[in-house]
């Protein structure tokens, strides 16, 4: 599979669907609105001369100050064709919702969790979507580019007990 052969067989599937393709290392990237995710997410895993059968990552993006503020990024892997696809999912901050995918592969329910935990996209029709990396009651989501970073020196020998001296674990 070719990504010449690949993005024909796009556009003359979803002639409107699509909002843009490239190239980058080989691999071909396409860029479409988030109605569209589904059905181009089944044509490429459904396709018998396709079959991107593994959902290989998904994750998010912020590009703080850029209108979609957020990102979802699906990378598609055909293992019969030897052959990669992007899929990029632009999300805006006002509704940052994106269908889910994991009625089509069902490890997109992990990954989906996490990008919901650490950026806040919520993934409409997920089975659970709830947090699985920080604790329950934390507020926020700690991968959005405005949340402060937050710093803590890290405990060395010469340092150890100027820093231990300021844990509530010396204090207790």
């Amino acid at each position: 599979m070719d990504n010449v052969i690949l993005s024909q067989r796009l556009r003359e599937a979803f002639p409107q669907a699509l909002t843009s393709m490239s190239e980058f290392r080989g691999e071909l990237q396409v860029v479409l609105p988030r109605e569209h995710l589904v059905a181009v997410a089944q044509f490429l895993r459904d396709t018998p001369e396709l079959r991107y059968v593994y959902l290989e990552n998904l994750c998010g993006v912020d590009y703080l100050g850029r209108e979609p503020r957020f990102e979802v990024v699906y990378h598609l892997l055909s293992l019969s064709n030897r052959h990669r696809v992007c899929l990029k999912v632009g999300v805006p901050e006002a509704d940052p919702t994106v269908p889910t995918l994991t009625v089509l592969w069902p490890t997109a329910n992990w990954q989906e969790r996490e990008a919901y935990d650490m950026f806040g996209i919520i993934f409409r029709n997920h089975p659970s979507l709830e947090r699985i990396l920080m604790p329950e009651d934390w507020e926020g989501h700690p991968q959005r580019k405005d949340v402060p970073l937050g710093y803590e020196e890290v405990a060395f020998t010469f340092n150890q007990d100027a820093i231990y001296a300021q844990k509530h674990f010396v204090r207790e």
